[in-house]
């Protein structure tokens, strides 16, 4: 038994010695080039991120504002009745042209009328009575009260004839302007007010083409610059001209609401159609264009990664037009920065990093 016991510590007597000399090796093997350890026992630093970059350089742009808009008729209306009546008579036809000042639609007017006639009737007699009062006042027979009270008579008979006259042409429904009839809404017969729509009238020649732009090219905007569109189901360019710019800034979107008008003499264009519009600026020979995954989005501002003596540096931007690669930079770079367009996910400000310049 005892045998057994000193075996079994003479035993793990070598094992201790055998794994001191593995140990030793090992910590040898691990020794910088030339046998001295690294600086603090810790292993070398990893290979640097590789990105690539793009140089600023100055391009030429055509800058095109485009954006979306919306047909509009140059003149429109609803027609409905100033008074409450019975619709007596319909002249036009749905869908037709007017001109100005034409008949469309006959109210009952006959006791209009009739108390126009009346009224008239009434005038004529005050005046036969103020004819005979003034013979009476010149020999003193009659009072000059008599002869004022009279003279009063007269003239709000007048008044109440004109005050017909006008209620009787509210009963015609006249066209205010040349256009086009729209769907009648009504039947004659029918007992219309104020607030019903009997039909439309819309001036088609002209159109207007409304549509809004970015605060940032409001003063690059002028009135009688060349606008031009397209619309849905039609391959053809269309031509307009602004008229007509608003001068406040919407709030909510942060641009600038412009109207154009469009000649329309054959009658393809509609009111209401969605267009797509654009317009030609000023040739810019020394716009900074980049590549579009080089900027990175945020709620506040976009940015973008430079490469500033070999370290990440972070810029604010400001951005402009966009084609299918590039995008404009208005602000926030300058002529020969490099601009990193790969890895940007993987680099923090400050950070140290190679590049390959890639144009």
């Amino acid at each position: 038994m005892r045998n057994k016991t000193l075996r079994i510590v003479i035993l793990f007597l070598v094992l201790a010695v055998a794994g001191f000399f593995i140990y030793k090796l090992t910590a040898k093997s691990d020794a910088t080039p030339g046998g001295a350890p690294a600086a603090g026992g810790a292993r070398p630093a990893g290979r640097p991120i590789m990105a690539d970059a793009y140089v600023v350089k100055p391009v030429k742009l055509d800058e095109i504002i485009e954006a979306s808009g919306t047909l509009q008729s140059n003149e429109e209306v609803e027609l409905k009745p100033e008074i409450t009546g019975r619709i007596t008579n319909i002249y036009f036809k749905e869908g037709a042209k007017v001109a100005k000042g034409t008949l469309l639609i006959k109210l009952y007017d006959g006791d209009i009328l009739a108390t126009l006639r009346k009224l008239e009737l009434q005038r004529e007699l005050a005046r036969t009575t103020l004819a005979r009062q003034e013979s009476l006042l010149k020999i003193n027979g009659i009072s000059r009260q008599d002869v004022d009270v009279t003279t009063n008579q007269v003239a709000a008979y007048g008044a109440d004839i004109e005050f017909n006259k006008a209620q009787l042409q509210k009963t015609e429904i006249r066209a205010p302007f040349s256009g086009t009839i729209g769907l009648r809404n009504v039947s004659e017969g029918a007992i219309v007010g104020p607030t019903t729509i009997m039909t439309t009238l819309q001036q088609l020649d002209p159109l207007k083409v409304d549509f809004a732009s970015p605060e940032k090219y409001r003063n690059a905007i002028r009135k009688g610059d060349p606008v031009t569109f397209s619309v849905t189901g039609d391959t053809n360019r269309y031509r307009g001209s602004i008229y007509a710019i608003d001068p406040k800034i919407d709030l909510a979107t942060r641009s600038v609401k412009i109207r154009a008008i469009v000649p329309n003499p054959n009658g393809i264009l509609f009111p209401g159609s969605f267009a797509r519009t654009s317009i030609q600026l000023k040739d810019n020979p020394n716009a900074i264009m980049i590549p579009s995954q080089a900027v990175i989005p945020g709620t506040r501002f976009k940015q973008v990664i430079i490469a500033d003596s070999g370290k990440a540096k972070f810029v604010n931007v400001e951005t402009g037009i966009r084609n299918e690669n590039n995008v404009q930079i208005t602000s926030g770079l300058e002529i020969g920065d490099t601009v990193i367009t790969t890895g940007i996910l993987s680099l923090k400000p400050g950070m140290t990093f190679k590049y390959n310049k890639v144009q």
